[in-house]
């Protein structure tokens, strides 16, 4: 009988995160003839004029402009967008300049806990755009993308926000990956009581990997529960690795590095010891059981 592997969920958010940058900014918004500052100072201000979400009002705001400029917002317009999506160094795979071919992130950490007797399982958790996630080149590597995502007609047309996570909303989500609830529709199971032996990931088995301060109700859930939580920035980002030294110092992360996922680094090294001490845990639990 095949040994069963012990299950780990790596939870990320998006933008910032895996990506420099927020992804609307690197082609939509220029598409709608504004800059990245104007845009978001337009969401800054309609959202403290109307007390509203600042998700919901830049999905809002994404569908008026590209009316009033005629830009087209159907979901595989979306998709497209996240096909040039661009990531930091090692999460795709690449080849040197011998032609030497290396894995990517999540088929080497993949790789890596298989071996180790762990099932890695990957999702995202985001406040960004689903079909642009879907569209990216990494997109098939997640077993679910929980993200914010429109409504769309019959022309599959873009109409009205579907989802938006904020930075509370988006804790619902750790419990769904935590119960093995994963319908964002469905809300019923995910409101059950489920014993803790039961539910199929323990927070324990989780890691959650974010990059700023909306991903801190996030980090402090996994983090209190038991999981790990760490802190990535931009390694060229002014001033963004203190702030996410601030967010270790306050007790909301267990770990801060730059957002370098290529093999060896500091993140590798961090995500492969948490699959070690999983392992060595598990194993010990066994003695003790027998």
């Amino acid at each position: 009988m095949a040994k069963k592997l012990i299950p780990l969920a790596i939870a990320y958010d998006f933008d910032g995160t895996l990506a420099p940058g927020n992804m609307q900014e690197r082609d939509f918004i220029p598409a709608i003839g504004m800059t990245t500052k104007a845009f978001w100072k337009e969401v800054s201000d309609q959202a403290k004029e109307h007390e509203a979400d600042n998700i919901l009002v830049y999905m809002g705001l994404m569908l008026e402009k590209a009316r009033s400029n005629r830009v087209q917002v159907r979901k595989s317009d979306f998709e497209k967008y996240g096909k040039e999506l661009s990531f930091f160094d090692g999460v795709l795979p690449w080849a040197d300049d011998n032609g030497e071919n290396y894995k990517g992130w999540f088929d080497r950490i993949n790789t890596y806990g298989k071996e180790s007797g762990v099932r890695v399982e990957h999702y995202i958790i985001s406040s960004g755009i689903r079909e642009m996630v879907q569209g990216s080149p990494i997109a098939s590597k997640f077993k679910s993308i929980f993200a914010s995502s429109f409504q769309y007609d019959h022309h599959g047309i873009a109409t009205w926000p579907a989802l938006a996570l904020n930075y509370t909303t988006k804790t619902q989500y750790l419990f769904r990956i935590n119960k093995g609830d994963l319908h964002v529709y469905d809300h019923k199971k995910i409101n059950d009581f489920v014993p803790k032996s039961e539910r199929p990931i323990p927070f324990e088995n989780m890691v959650f990997i974010g990059d700023g301060e909306t991903d801190i109700p996030c980090f402090r859930l996994v983090k209190d529960q038991g999981g790990h939580s760490i802190a990535v920035y931009a390694p060229n980002g002014r001033g963004k690795k203190q702030r996410a030294q601030t967010l270790k110092k306050d007790g909301r992360v267990d770990y801060v590095t730059a957002a370098d996922y290529r093999d060896g680094g500091k993140l590798d090294q961090v995500i492969k010891g948490i699959i070690d001490k999983l392992s060595a845990d598990h194993h010990l639990n066994s003695i003790c059981r027998d």
